[in-house]
């Protein structure tokens, strides 16, 4: 199973809660993935998925809140993968209205039923009514991506007003998502680690989210090893080149003018430069007596290399570049 899967299969298992929180719940998985019709008079509702578990719960919270037996019936589609999708369906006109009315779906407006692609925020005011509608946005168009390949959560929204009514919710739970348009949909998104973890804590996905976070720890080391190796490399790169030219400029003086033509101090350290050529500044420091630092023997190499380019000039010699 894909992350997304586990979570959502998670997601199912978090206990039903008070009844005002599962009709915040059902409003969003209505309005995620649900269908709202009026013909002769009448109100029905449709809710479909392709994931047994999610049926079985919308089921039990229709049961449990409202008293309402959901019809269930069983779709498999023709094509390749023969998918089986589960269609719930609430045909009896009192008992839609009694759903709509209580989720706010459903207004008057100057006597007039009004259907919304939003609810009232009076039905999430509290942080766990906030909680369990996202739940039921996520487990009725939700998806997020593999962790080990990058970061990503969405809500797919029928209606660009549903998804402004999720950032809200969101912005509210101080989360910071982003909308973008997707052929005929909306997409509410996070692409920040952190707050992908914020929103599972949120909605109860507590095994997904430490999978997530541990998979996070993982990366983030291996990044910081990472960008330490590199930067050692590069460090080495620096003083193996700098050495390498160092070694030219001395045996150029070398065969030149020689060695012994240099004032002491700057023999010296051509001399131990020679010797050992992979030495660190410091510790190339360490072997001159008395000691030198890094400063100071940095200073006396720099002079070779001023002393063997002027000898270069002189003479008509190649610059070393």
């Amino acid at each position: 199973m894909s992350f997304s899967s586990n979570v959502k299969k998670e997601l199912t298992c978090v206990p039903l809660g008070a009844r005002h929180c599962m009709i915040a719940e059902i409003a969003a998985l209505i309005l995620m993935s649900g269908e709202i019709k009026y013909e002769n008079d009448a109100y029905s509702i449709k809710f479909q998925t392709e994931n047994a578990a999610i049926a079985r719960k919308y089921f039990t919270m229709i049961k449990k809140t409202f008293n309402i037996n959901t019809k269930v019936v069983f779709k498999i589609s023709k094509k390749f993968h023969k998918k089986k999708t589960y269609v719930l369906q609430i045909k009896d006109n009192e008992a839609s209205l009694k759903v709509l009315k209580a989720t706010t779906i459903l207004k008057y407006n100057d006597g007039k039923p009004v259907i919304r692609d939003y609810v009232d925020l009076t039905i999430i005011q509290s942080i766990c009514c906030k909680r369990a509608y996202l739940r039921g946005a996520f487990l009725g168009a939700g998806s997020v991506s593999d962790p080990e390949k990058g970061y990503h959560l969405e809500f797919v929204n029928p209606t660009l007003k549903h998804a402004e009514f999720i950032k809200e919710v969101m912005t509210l739970l101080e989360m910071e998502p982003k909308i973008v348009p997707r052929k005929t949909s909306y997409v509410v998104y996070l692409k920040e680690g952190t707050q992908i973890v914020d929103l599972l804590n949120i909605i109860g996905a507590h095994v997904a989210l430490m999978e997530l976070e541990n998979i996070r720890i993982v990366k983030e080391v291996r990044n910081n090893v990472n960008r330490i190796v590199n930067c050692e490399t590069a460090n080495l790169k620096k003083t193996v080149s700098a050495a390498v030219r160092q070694m030219q400029d001395i045996e150029y003086i070398q065969a030149t003018i020689g060695i012994f033509a240099l004032p002491d101090n700057l023999q010296e350290i051509a001399a131990y430069r020679l010797e050992y050529p992979s030495a660190t500044l410091k510790e190339l420091g360490e072997l001159i007596s008395p000691p030198v630092g890094k400063s100071g023997v940095n200073h006396r190499l720099k002079k070779l290399s001023e002393i063997a380019e002027e000898i270069r000039q002189t003479r008509g010699g190649i610059k070393n570049d």
